[in-house]
């Protein structure tokens, strides 16, 4: 069984709210359960990583509890950030204090690969 869950945040459109609980509540889950839990930022949905972004976004109409609230409670279950070198390049490095450490594809590949680890992709 493996022990360790990888999400791999790519195509989630940052401007889309209701896509944006799902990953991170299930991230949050999996970290209470034990499990090794990582989320790698890349591509469109990479710019969630990039301080003032999440704080602005709501997965649903009326609520006061924004993405970044999601995040900062995932992250406190345990959850790592991390984010994809190209993403730099496309946001910026002003990255909101939760994120860890700067990963590259061969990283995100060879976790995905691992048999010990289940991958997500959103």
């Amino acid at each position: 069984m493996a022990d360790k869950l990888l999400i791999v945040l790519m195509n989630t459109d940052p401007r889309n709210g209701p896509e944006l609980g799902a990953p991170f509540l299930q991230a949050a889950v999996a970290a209470a359960m034990e499990y090794d839990v990582e989320v790698i930022f890349t591509g469109l949905a990479g710019e969630l990583a990039k301080a003032g972004v999440a704080e602005n976004l709501f997965v649903r109409e009326g609520t006061s509890k924004s993405v970044y609230d999601l995040m900062k409670e995932a992250h406190a279950a345990g959850v790592k950030f991390k984010v994809c070198t190209p993403t730099l390049e496309i946001w910026g490095d002003n990255l909101i204090p939760e994120v860890t450490e700067t990963v590259g594809g061969a990283y995100v590949i060879s976790e995905a690969m691992d048999d010990d680890t289940v991958t997500f992709t959103y």
